[in-house]
């Protein structure tokens, strides 16, 4: 055993040595460097699917690089230790897990056995070091989805090679299932050069998964992905997935030609018009893992006190913008009126009633907050009120909603700006320091509801070794009356209902966040093809593409 960064850690976190190797990843192959796909020999089986983007930034633990095709291809192409099933409880991966379970209770301590022959696509063993690499970034790195589990791990040891995993944590989680998902490369990463916001920026430098990355051509907006020859387990009945982005238009006509067999893009009501009008296909909603919040944050300077946060809340319109962001598309139907569970997910319970919209109670509001009108403008000791309002550059809805909330605020008096920097200098920056007022930014449930009340509401505790503390929530809010009765939902010594009912209004009271809708795509369907359905809740479409099959080849 040895001590790696004041943590106890099995030596042995590695069975061979290609998986302890320092060398950094491999360059992708360039996209006019690729291999040419051509059409002779026998012929290919594959499903070409529609987007309406395959932008970079992969990592599905960055709240930077969230989006449907993230959440596609770290189903297809990384692995996890459990899954959603389709009621959207967690099932332990057999692909790659022979167990997992609780072995200790005092310290409560779970161990993982994962599967000899289970590896990555440059013959690495997927072991214990991938595991230690995860929750050392999850712990320490600033913009991440739902940290708060990891942050309860105290240790990791290894043995048999890296094939048993023994993790211990300071308390008892019960949400430990939700962790350890989309397992990244460790030995590749660990010593590459650059930072976390590098971590599959452009691409996978290996995969672990029925499918491999045949071309990832981002300008070109096409990914290829083909069926994995080093796949240990049943092969993919697909010889090929292609994604593509494409115009809502020019999904259509593909659709309709035959061209595309299946299309997933975020609509509006013109959209579910026009798939509805294309003959024989089928058309589903399918709710992201992300649900559009407004963030106030009392980190700010000018929003530290409660009393202009009502203020600014009272002047947002809440049903403009959810009518706006909508679009009248499926996401109407599911309105955010919680602030922790997303609306389709078990255990959504409503909390939230009425509009935000008070012009009256904001002005009081920020009277009693020392602002004085002054002509078209509220001013405090003769200085103008104004706040400055970020969202992800180019992000739909994020962005255009901003400039609503910017709007809404001007009608009444209070002036702002409107600044768009990219999601990463977003999340790991702007976010944790005081310098944004509003953040209209997603909402991302990683599996564990309480675990996601923890990591967006709760406070930024020391870490469990003493080492550096983990970073705030995006909104740097922390309420010590509301914290204790966080950390009972999170270890198990309360339900999480129970926990909701009592917190909920309490951080309506402190109006630090005001949720609007989940974001839900539109997936569009022909018969040729079967298997291609909404997937498991939260999972994404492409997680059932191992089993896809072609009707009409």
């Amino acid at each position: 055993m040895r001590r790696l960064g004041g943590v106890l850690v099995a030596a042995v976190l590695c069975g061979s040595a290609a998986a302890c190797t320092n060398a950094p990843p491999p360059p992708l192959v360039p996209a006019s460097e690729a291999p040419v796909i051509t059409t002779t020999g026998p012929k290919v089986t594959e499903i070409v699917v529609g987007v309406d983007d395959v932008a970079g930034g992969y990592n599905p633990h960055s709240l930077a690089a969230q989006s449907p095709i993230t959440t596609a291809l770290s189903s297809l192409l990384l692995p996890s230790v459990f899954r959603p099933g389709n009621d959207g409880a967690p099932q332990l991966d057999r692909n790659l897990m022979v167990s997992a379970r609780v072995t200790k209770a005092e310290p409560f301590t779970v161990t993982y056995t994962i599967r000899k022959d289970a590896s990555w696509s440059d013959s690495a063993p997927i072991a214990a070091e991938d595991f230690y690499y995860l929750w050392q970034r999850m712990r320490a790195e600033p913009g991440v989805v739902d940290p708060a589990g990891y942050r309860l791990v105290n240790n990791i040891s290894a043995r048999e090679g890296g094939k048993v995993v023994e993790v211990a944590f300071g308390k008892p989680f019960p949400g430990w299932r939700s962790l350890f998902a989309n397992l990244l490369p460790a030995h590749l990463l660990k010593d590459a050069p650059g930072t976390w916001s590098n971590v599959l920026a452009t691409g996978f430098p290996a995969t672990a998964g029925p499918f491999q990355v045949r071309s990832l051509d981002e300008p070109r907006g096409e990914v290829v992905l083909e069926r994995s020859d080093r796949y240990w387990e049943t092969p993919t009945t697909l010889d090929r997935v292609v994604i593509r982005r494409a115009t809502h238009s020019a999904m259509a006509e593909s659709l309709s030609k035959g061209d595309n067999q299946a299309a997933l893009l975020r609509a509006d009501a013109s959209d579910v018009n026009l798939l509805a009008g294309i003959e024989k296909v089928t058309t589903k909603p399918v709710p992201r893992n992300e649900v559009v919040q407004v963030l106030l944050r009392p980190a700010s300077e000018r929003l530290k006190d409660v009393k202009t946060r009502k203020a600014v809340v009272a002047a947002l319109d809440r049903e403009a913008l959810i009518a706006f962001g909508t679009q009248s598309g499926p996401s109407t139907s599911f309105r955010a009126d919680s602030y922790v569970v997303p609306p389709s997910r078990a255990g959504y319970a409503k909390s939230i009633t009425g509009n935000t919209l008070d012009a009256a109670a904001s002005e009081q509001l920020l009277t009693e907050a020392g602002y004085a009108k002054a002509g078209a403008e509220w001013q405090k000791a003769g200085k103008a009120l104004k706040l400055k309002i970020a969202a992800p550059e180019k992000t739909e809805p994020y962005t255009g909603i901003a400039n609503r909330i910017k709007a809404q605020l001007a009608e009444r008096g209070i002036d702002s700006e409107v600044v768009t920097p990219n999601a990463e200098e977003l999340f790991s920056k702007q976010l944790t320091e005081s310098d944004v007022d509003i953040a209209v930014v997603p909402r991302v449930d990683a599996g564990d509801s309480a675990a996601a009340l923890a990591s967006e509401f709760g406070c930024a505790g020391d870490a469990p070794d003493g080492a550096t503390p983990g970073p705030q929530n995006p909104a740097g809010f922390c309420d010590p009356a509301i914290q204790a009765d966080i950390d009972a939902a999170l270890t198990g010594k309360a339900l999480l209902s129970d926990v909701l009912a009592r917190v909920e209004p309490l951080i309506a009271a402190q109006a630090v966040s005001v949720p609007l809708f989940q974001v839900v795509d539109l997936l569009g369907v022909l018969p040729t093809v079967s298997g291609v359905d909404t997937g498991a809740p939260l999972a994404g479409v492409l997680s059932g593409a191992p089993e896809w099959r072609r009707l009409d080849k």
